[in-house]
């Protein structure tokens, strides 16, 4: 039997808690036996640095928080997928597939997408050819007429995202007016408010894996995502889940959150080009060990299977699969069949019976130490005020402890 050594390396920015604890159960587990091999795991934390273009990759597969905005790591990271590491998430799509590219591939599937109208940024740069093709080119429009052919209400917000940033709720003309008149050199997307919604559900995947989370957008930070499951359906439950893989795989995000709004009995996605979700027990609270507990699994699979990172894309295969006489269920599924073989879920599926038979006693262990209360308690340091340090730190440690009777692997 040959001792092999598997090294994961996490390329971080600001994030505390995930890593902390993704460390902790990863130093727990012993060696993986796969054929006549037994795979012993490494992990550590990346650091920036100078590099050659021809240097040997240290690491077997590398999870990715830094790529979507830092520019270093994001030309070290492609670096390493073209070297045949496995990385987390695809560098190009994350470039390059802002929302208007997601918006627009998943109307071509028949996903519901609300209406949406990519407008004309406000102002231009003065230098180069900006001046003359601006003046050249560009044509005056109806800013109000643009609106009302969406129709109001309607959220005017940056066509490649940016976490909230820049968006803005109009219901009018004037508001309209307003927004645009504020929004500078940035375009924007006007997209139609989906009208009468009763369920705000936030779907995270990791690899194959899905959680559902139920949404309270008006909610402050710590309270926003709801300690209880949302309340779909169980055909709804499985449309959402399927929406979220097949996003998924169609884009290469191993690891990505949607934006679904329940309708009169219809799920709108919103927004799900998040292939940098939100990960942090400050607002994932009871979900968070989900999401620890899952993306070591999927790392820990890819890492020891070496999985080989598809970093083209299958879209041929979605858009052959469209059929305008299935209903949404109908077709969503056909996507879904897609995208489960390209997530390798059976071989994952087979993978964690094998191998993490522990790990949701382990994780149950772990969540109740007082390390972990340390590490909450660092993650609330780093955003609260310090009169507020203690309670926040007991309220998110109690409400991680609400998961732990169920385990890791309990579906939300």
């Amino acid at each position: 039997m040959g001792i092999v050594r598997r090294r994961i390396g996490l390329s971080l920015g600001a994030d505390i808690c995930w890593p902390a604890a993704f460390e902790a159960l990863i130093g727990q587990m012993g060696p993986i036996r796969i054929g006549n091999d037994e795979v012993h795991l490494e992990c550590e934390r990346t650091t920036v640095r100078p590099f050659s273009l021809r240097e040997t990759p240290a690491y077997d597969l590398v999870v990715d928080r830094l790529t979507h905005w830092f520019h270093t790591q994001r030309e070290w990271v492609k670096q390493l997928a073209l070297q045949g590491v496995y990385v987390l998430n695809n560098p190009w799509a994350v470039q390059s597939m802002e929302k208007h590219t997601s918006y627009v591939a998943m109307m071509q599937l028949g996903f519901p997408i609300p209406e949406t109208i990519m407008v004309p940024p406000k102002e231009y740069a003065t230098d180069g050819d900006w001046t003359v093709t601006v003046r050249k080119y560009n044509r005056l429009f109806d800013l109000g007429a643009v609106g009302r052919s969406v129709g109001y209400p309607a959220f005017f917000k940056p066509y490649d995202g940016g976490g909230w940033v820049g968006v803005r709720r109009v219901t009018d003309d004037a508001t309209l007016g307003e927004a645009y008149d504020a929004s500078g050199l940035r375009v924007h997307h006007l997209q139609a408010a989906v009208q009468g919604w009763d369920r705000f559900v936030r779907v995270v995947g990791i690899g194959p894996q899905v959680r559902l989370v139920d949404d309270d957008p008006d909610a402050s930070l710590h309270n926003r995502y709801r300690t209880t499951p949302p309340a779909l359906t169980d055909d709804q439950t499985k449309l959402a889940s399927a929406m979220c893989r097949t996003i998924n795989a169609f884009f290469g995000w191993d690891f990505n959150s949607c934006e679904v709004l329940r309708a009169n009995g219809v799920l709108h996605p919103i927004d799900f080009a998040n292939a940098c979700p939100d990960s942090q027990v400050t607002s994932l609270h009871v979900h968070f060990p989900w999401l620890v507990t899952s993306l070591l699994k999927w790392s820990v699979f890819a890492a020891v299977t070496q999985r080989k990172k598809n970093l083209g894309f299958a879209w041929d295969r979605f858009f052959a699969a469209r059929d305008t006489e299935l209903s949404l269920d109908e077709q969503i599924a056909r996507y879904d069949a897609i995208a489960s073989e390209l997530l390798d879920a059976e071989r994952f599926a087979e993978f964690e019976a094998t191998h993490f038979a522990d790990l949701d006693e382990r994780a149950r262990a772990y969540f109740a130490t007082d390390e972990f209360r340390r590490v909450v308690r660092e993650k609330v340091t780093a955003l609260y005020p310090h009169h507020e340090i203690e309670d926040f730190t007991e309220l998110f440690f109690e409400r991680v402890q609400q998961w732990r009777p169920d385990g890791a692997t309990t579906p939300a």
